[in-house]
């Protein structure tokens, strides 16, 4: 992170000075949650649309994945 903040980073520091510290462990918690929550939401959307191409067919033997490399 740079050495200078944006206001949104000014605003979030703010609102935490107004959090009491004993609510500090359980608002990290809160905090990594929601970040790893929206990291993961392209994964989610990936299976989901692949469950999709799934349940109508659009599949291919297994074998045909392998054409085309070359593993020894």
């Amino acid at each position: 992170m740079s050495a200078l903040q944006t206001d949104q980073q000014r605003l979030l520091l703010a609102e935490l000075e107004g959090v009491p510290e004993e609510y500090f462990p359980f608002l990290l918690q809160m905090i990594r949650s929601y970040r790893e929550s929206i990291l993961l939401q392209p994964a989610a959307e990936s299976f989901r649309n692949g469950w999709e191409e799934v349940r109508n067919g659009q599949t291919m033997p297994i074998e045909r994945l392998w054409e085309g490399i070359d593993a020894e």
